[in-house]
């Protein structure tokens, strides 16, 4: 019964899904796809040269990119904040435990960002750089494409407290994900779709190590996780030490966004435990992994959706914020 209510409740959350969800953006402007078509037309295709020239060097780059788009939307909306070095008067998030000595792709947008203002100077800002080099991403790596919504602002601050609280957590419950989803307005349908972006990219051993030796403080490893992949994860990540050795979010395609990342967790293979509970946990988002497991389409054309309604979170649009010369630092006046 669980499940059959869990699936009525799935449809009605999938039919609601909009295209362009740009309610809750500050400063009175909403976001459109066409904002440079006359003020910086060749923006969007100065990001994709960039990002595909990072990606040809560094295959782990792309979904560097998308992670950082989506850490930066978690905190303080949409504003590139993310971005932001310390200063006098910055903490920067770059210190915060889910971005240290993880997240990267900021050369990359330093490269852009001065390529842009090169064309057009204090025009595109480095929140709508980042959201549109995700999206260059995981159409580079086979996903599906979408039209960005633009016209995001900068901010003039950062919140380290906010990157350590509102970023879910590799070791994280169900309903604590869940939470800070709703907290940022996405729903279990964003949830489970946009979780599908560790299609591509890795986890350092630090973030599961304790799946495989200690899952519940009782010295044995989590019974969610297939025997003898957690076998061949022991071999490289030990009790301790090997902090910082890479493995594939998804082993099967890891370069490739497609749904093997919803089949490994059908198989009890997925490497986070963030990740499987998505299946072990909720009887809505079994269904949903179930779903987008068989039939790829559908996770890509929800993923667009989600990902273009997380894009609008608390973006800065008018006169908030600023359009900052340096991704790194507010600008002087």
């Amino acid at each position: 019964m669980a499940h059959s209510m869990g699936f009525i409740a799935l449809l009605s959350l999938l039919s609601f899904a909009p295209l362009c969800f740009s309610g809750n953006t500050l400063g009175g402007g909403h976001l459109y796809p066409q904002f440079y078509d006359h003020s910086c037309p060749k923006a969007q295709e100065i990001v994709r040269y960039f990002v595909v020239e990072a990606v040809a060097e560094d295959p782990r780059m792309a979904a560097s990119l998308l992670r950082l788009h989506f850490h930066d939307c978690f905190v303080k909306g949409c504003d590139a904040s993310v971005l932001l070095d310390s200063s006098a008067t910055i903490r920067s998030e770059k210190g915060s435990n889910p971005n240290r000595n993880s997240a990267r792709g900021f050369e990359v947008i330093d490269g852009i960002k001065a390529a842009i203002e090169e064309e057009c100077p204090h025009t595109v800002s480095c929140a709508d750089i980042l959201a549109l080099a995700a999206r260059d991403s995981v159409v580079l790596t086979g996903g599906p494409y979408w039209d960005v919504p633009l016209g995001r602002r900068d901010s003039k601050g950062a919140s380290l407290r906010g990157s350590n609280n509102n970023i879910p957590g590799p070791n994280s419950k169900f309903q604590t994900i869940l939470t800070k989803f709703k907290l940022q307005g996405l729903n279990i349908v964003d949830l489970v779709t946009l979780s599908g972006s560790h299609t591509i990219g890795n986890a350092q051993c630090t973030n599961f190590r304790q799946r495989l030796y200690n899952q519940s403080g009782n010295g044995k490893p989590d019974y969610t996780l297939n025997k003898s992949y957690a076998a061949r994860l022991r071999a490289r990540c030990p009790t301790s030490g090997s902090d910082q050795n890479l493995f594939y979010l998804d082993f099967v395609s890891p370069v490739k966004f497609d749904n093997n990342y919803f089949k490994n967790l059908l198989a009890y293979k997925g490497l986070l435990s963030s990740d499987q509970v998505l299946f072990t946990k909720n009887d809505v988002s079994r269904e949903l992994v179930k779903k987008y497991a068989y039939n790829q389409e559908l996770f890509f054309e929800q993923f667009t959706k989600s990902i273009i309604k997380m894009g609008n979170i608390s973006s800065l649009t008018g006169y908030k914020g600023e359009i900052r010369k340096n991704c790194r630092k507010v600008n002087a006046y």
